[in-house]
């Protein structure tokens, strides 16, 4: 199975050559991880994404904060594919609240966002 990922790799480092990609993008799609770095090209289906996220979006009980922050996360992942947990502490998401997920949601919450973030990314990367 090691052998596969590593033939894959090269066969993408091929593509990427002859498609014209620079060493950097080529040594990116290297350090990420083919999973990884083909889902930072083409980012996450958005309807995967509400579904990650739905507990906090389904429901009366949320907050118009609570659902803008999980808004931006989905719209991250969306673009993106996958994200750092650390994000979630620097703008947008600190635009909403100084203290990032911390000033919206109990800390519980906050444990259970990281680790649907964790998830997606583990999922991208085997």
């Amino acid at each position: 199975m090691e052998n596969r990922g590593k033939v894959n790799l090269l066969e993408l480092e091929k593509m990427l050559e002859q498609a014209g990609g620079t060493a950097p993008l080529i040594s990116e799609a290297k350090a990420q991880g083919l999973g990884l770095f083909i889902r930072s090209l083409v980012g996450l289906d958005r309807e995967a994404a509400v579904q990650a996220f739905g507990e906090w979006l389904q429901g009366s009980t949320a907050t118009p904060n609570q659902i803008e922050f999980i808004e931006l996360i989905i719209q991250e992942l969306t673009q993106n594919g996958s994200m750092d947990p650390a994000r979630l502490f620097e703008s947008p998401y600190k635009d909403i609240s100084a203290q990032g997920p911390l000033g919206i949601f109990p800390p519980t919450q906050v444990t259970r966002i990281v680790g649907v973030l964790k998830e997606i990314q583990e999922r991208a990367a085997a």
